[in-house]
């Protein structure tokens, strides 16, 4: 009998573990983040990055989408560690339409890609200088992910 549940409790292991995004990081630059861009704009345009962070804003322009993104360190699965402190703001743009509402403020996002240039722009009333990147891949965390810690539950019961 135990043999006939060892392929469904199996099953049902592997169903709860959660799937991560496949990065190539072998470009990657894992020294720049988004501050270290601004300060060193010229040396550092074309150069591959992988950041993550929370959504702060997406905006549908003519012909783009374009995402405002506060960084955070990222995890071994490339998930930012929103506990740990940001490393500024960033922007992706996206060639053609993105719902806003899939890519909510709020959401986290990660992103493999170039930086292309820097933009002005305002964060309140002060004057803020971004770097801009474009991207070949980008993951949206579900909404399940935003937890920082895992856990496993194991678990033996009878219900009626």
């Amino acid at each position: 009998m135990i043999y006939k549940l060892l392929p469904l409790f199996l099953l049902g292991l592997l169903s709860g573990c959660a799937s991560t995004p496949d990065f190539d990081t072998t470009l990657v630059d894992l020294t720049l983040t988004p501050q270290s861009v601004i300060a060193e704009s010229d040396s550092s345009h074309g150069k591959t990055i992988l950041w993550g962070g929370t959504i702060l804003d997406t905006r549908n322009l003519k012909e783009s989408t374009r995402f405002e993104i506060l960084a955070y360190p990222l995890d071994k699965s490339h998930r930012p560690l929103l506990d740990k402190k940001p490393l500024g703001r960033f922007i992706v743009q996206h060639d053609g339409y993105l719902e806003p509402s899939t890519y909510a403020p709020g959401r986290l996002l990660t992103a493999l890609g170039k930086i292309s240039t820097t933009q002005s722009g305002k964060v309140g009333e002060s004057e803020y200088t971004y770097a801009v990147i474009t991207y070949t891949r980008l993951h949206l965390w579900s909404l399940d992910s935003a937890r920082n810690k895992t856990s496993f539950h194991f678990g033996v019961g009878i219900g009626l």
